[in-house]
């Protein structure tokens, strides 16, 4: 009866706009809230066919559906690992209860912005308690190569604060000019010397003392000199004899023309470097090229150590971590140092908006998803990590406010064509009166 029908449409009405009230409910209420990702309702009417002339009402039903790649504004904080992700691409994440019982089952989860600070254990933890998750790094600093179909590879994020780390020297550069009159006959041939820092394997501070003797002739000028290098950690013994000439021409006076090597590495003439090997292994030494002014020079009367650089730290205390841009977290040291200790990769999927929806902002992928693939942030379809940043809620509370008052118009209408129903049955009943 179509009466009938109309009064089962009316109450499928009342029923999909209180359902779309509490989508809307919900998104109001998650205005203030990071990362938060607003559900829409889409009503689809259902169609009765007919027969005999006479029409059924089919009423109305509804769908919810969460807009995950619909992003909120960022807005920036005063922590270092509040994140957020600038484009395509989500966060992902394991749950702290899981990492806590350490059964190997951790599941990754997802997330687009989090709050992440270090707790007792180290763990980058949000205060929902969600932990980041990452490929770590090797002593080095290299990512190693992990498959990106899967999360087997990921890890929970630990950071050792009471880390200490230091660099060993593997390479310095000598910028230092020789007087050219000690190479003149008569002159006294005094030596030239100077030490050098290095730090070894351990990170303790050893030095390499450096030589310069002038080779004096009877008559003229020689242009060269006998380099000799001690390792304080062996005992000040010698570790390289060198003889340098230089070259005392109009066009390029003052530079090396030629190295012959008495102890040590060999000398090449094109990069400019002798490796030197100390106790704790070769250092790479870069002199200078021949014919060149970038090392040792020997010009005027003076003995002038310029330039000398090295790489290797001494030990140092973490002070803090940081993720860059394209997903590398980084430790600094109080020396001056940093080091890359782990790599958050960002997962994308073809859609996104097929995942699971989960508390805390967290989604998990699905059939209706797609595969994910872990890129590295910034490649491929991917956005950047923004540190220093969250995501604000993607509600927009004039519209849903707007949309409030569209439901509540047509819940109040569908009520009336429940009363006016109700009004006609009334009727009917009284025919027989």
């Amino acid at each position: 009866m179509s009466i009938s029908s109309s009064l089962n449409a009316g109450v499928a009405g009342l029923q999909s706009n209180a359902t779309r009230l509490a989508s809307i409910s919900d998104n109001i209420a998650n205005s203030s809230t990071y990362g938060y990702k607003r559900v829409t309702t889409d009503f689809e009417s259902v169609v009765i066919s007919s027969s005999g002339g006479s029409y059924s009402a089919g009423g109305v039903r509804v769908t919810n559906s969460r807009i995950i790649d619909q992003g909120g504004s960022l807005v920036s904080s005063s922590n270092a690992t509040d994140l957020a992700i600038r484009g395509r691409g989500l966060l992902p994440v394991a749950r702290a209860t899981e990492v806590d019982v350490d059964n190997g089952d951790t599941q990754m989860l997802l997330t687009t912005t989090g709050s992440f600070r270090t707790d007792s254990d180290g763990y980058l933890v949000s205060q929902s308690g969600l932990v980041l998750m990452g490929w770590p790094a090797l002593p080095n600093g290299d990512i190693p190569t992990f498959p990106r179909d899967t999360s087997d590879g990921l890890e929970p994020i630990q950071i050792n604060v009471n880390q200490i780390s230091g660099e060993p020297t593997t390479s310095m550069t000598l910028g230092v000019n020789l007087p050219a009159t000690d190479t003149e006959a008569g002159q006294a041939g005094g030596t030239q010397s100077l030490s050098v820092e290095y730090f070894d394997n351990l990170g303790t501070s050893e030095s390499i003392g450096v030589t310069f003797t002038p080779t004096v002739p009877a008559a003229g000028s020689s242009n060269e000199w006998t380099m000799v290098m001690k390792d304080s950690a062996q005992d000040d013994a010698v570790v390289a004899e060198y003889v340098l000439t230089f070259d005392d021409g109009r066009s390029s006076g003052g530079t090396l023309t030629s190295i012959a090597t008495t102890s040590g590495g060999t000398y090449d003439p094109l990069t400019g470097v002798i490796v030197v090997t100390v106790e704790g292994g070769p250092i790479e030494i870069n002199i200078g090229s021949i014919g060149q002014n970038d090392g040792l020079t020997q010009l005027s009367d003076r003995f002038a150590p310029i330039s000398i650089s090295k790489d290797g730290s001494p030990v140092g205390n973490m002070t803090s971590v940081e993720v860059d841009g394209n997903g590398f977290v980084h430790a600094f040291f109080d020396t001056g140092i940093t080091r890359t200790v782990y790599q958050v990769p960002l997962v994308d999927l073809p859609n996104p908006n097929g995942m699971v929806a989960l508390d805390q902002q967290t989604y998990l992928p699905s059939p209706q998803s797609g595969s994910y693939f872990l890129w590295d942030a910034g490649d491929g379809p991917t956005g950047d990590v923004v540190s220093y940043a969250r995501e604000e809620s993607a509600t927009d509370v004039a519209g849903e406010l707007t949309d409030m008052i569209q439901t509540q118009r047509a819940y109040s209408s569908n009520a009336k064509v429940i009363q006016t129903v109700d009004e006609m049955l009334q009727e009917t009943t009284n025919i027989k009166r």
